[in-house]
């Protein structure tokens, strides 16, 4: 919060005790909702009016004034913030801001649509989310490094948040002196169950997941548009049980990169996809380990995703003549808009090396080989997953296959 704001900022809940004191409030206040979360655009330009170009997205919907609502108790005033817990970034307008609200917790509601959690002691965050109306929380992002037991004590709090859409969960690491890890998982699990509007899950680094996966999918109670597991152990009976889970038909999103494929029987990940080939839009495959024969039993199945705009297999470690197949089967995905793979294995040398020279011939024949197929791709080769590369996606006239290289 910058300093010369912060005490118009604080002169705002003042303006409004003197509102909420009022016992006959005037007809004309409609005021339900003060929104403080950070819109993108210039603040005090909106404020004063001087700017009137305001995406819709960034304002609260419109109250409609309900007649017989002036003869009822008026609700509580929900005044909407953008929660970041880390230790050392409490401004002093946010201090500010939750005292004003302890003491007025029947007329007014702290309100968090957007929960994130960067580093902060679970203390101080159960102290925090106390003063928050959990409820109206709908995603939840923990980007910080949590045991088990950590993530169990935050499992009540969680299942508070019963209109929760997203959660985003990184590095939930096992401990080995814990020897609780059953009911931490019962913990968490049990919380899942109250979270009846869930649509995205991502999981970085879930070390618990491995042999659990079914206890964690039959808590789910509504499809999944997407889900992320990335960078853990799972076992082929977690991606069996996976791949017959209910809640995964209607899957947009499915991202297993990290997760060692190498051992796994190639009937298994075809089976999953054939589960959400109607509706898959992104299927992420990066540093699975993946080999040839994997590929060679998912690529008819590759063809019936009809919707598919993204597919990248970055990491793994295919043929040439792998790489040709997938190309030919996936040109009759008319939604195909970006293929990230990687450079062919025999762009090697025997000390696992990348020959740029070889990867530039590899290169020209995949580019006849579009050329033959006749549709413009796009097209990133690597051996590695390129830097350079952020949320922009490139279109062309003619195919286009970008070959980046980035030194180990």
């Amino acid at each position: 919060m910058e300093m010369p704001y912060l005490g118009t900022l604080q002169a705002v809940p003042d303006g409004l005790d003197v509102l909420l004191a009022q016992k006959d409030r005037p007809r004309r206040c409609k005021l339900r909702a003060l929104d403080l979360r950070n819109t993108g655009q210039d603040f005090w330009s909106v404020w004063s009016g001087s700017n009137i170009r305001v995406s819709s997205s960034s304002l609260m919907a419109p109250v409609t004034e309900d007649r017989s609502r002036t003869e009822q108790p008026l609700a509580p005033l929900q005044v909407f913030i953008e929660l970041c817990l880390s230790e050392g970034t409490m401004d002093g307008f946010f201090i500010y801001l939750v005292q004003w609200v302890e003491k007025r917790k029947v007329s007014v509601h702290l309100c968090c649509k957007k929960l994130k959690i960067v580093t902060m002691p679970m203390e101080n965050i159960m102290k925090v989310l106390s003063m928050v109306q959990l409820d109206c929380t709908e995603e939840v992002q923990v980007n910080c490094t949590w045991h088990l037991s950590t993530l169990a004590m935050f499992a009540p709090l969680l299942g508070q948040m019963s209109n929760v859409q997203r959660l985003f969960l990184s590095r939930i690491h096992l401990s080995a002196l814990d020897g609780q890890e059953e009911h931490h998982i019962v913990q968490i699990t049990s919380r899942f169950l109250r979270l009846h509007h869930l649509w995205d899950i991502r999981m970085k680094s879930p070390s618990f997941f491995q042999g659990r996966l079914d206890q964690i999918l039959r808590c789910l109670k509504t499809p999944l548009d997407n889900l992320t597991i990335t960078h853990c152990l799972l076992t082929e009976s977690d991606l069996t049980h996976l791949s017959q889970g209910p809640n995964i038909s209607q899957l947009k999103g499915l991202d297993l990169s990290g997760v060692t494929l190498t051992n796994f029987s190639p009937e298994l990940l075809q089976v999953l996809l054939e589960k959400v080939a109607a509706t898959l839009q992104e299927l992420d495959l990066d540093l699975c380990g993946i080999m040839d024969s994997q590929l060679d039993a998912i690529l008819p199945v590759l063809t019936h995703c009809s919707k598919l705009r993204t597919f990248s297999l970055y990491g793994n470690l295919l043929s040439m003549a792998v790489m040709a197949k997938i190309l030919h089967h996936t040109d009759g995905l008319p939604g195909l808009i970006l293929e990230l793979y990687p450079a062919p294995r025999e762009s090697y040398n025997s000390q696992r090396i990348l020959h740029l020279g070889r990867l530039a011939q590899f290169q020209a024949e995949l580019i006849d080989i579009m050329s033959d197929l006749g549709r413009p791709r796009n097209i990133w080769i690597s051996s590695n997953p390129c830097p350079r590369w952020g949320n922009e996606i490139f279109y062309h006239e003619k195919t286009i296959i970008y070959c980046c290289f980035v030194p180990s």
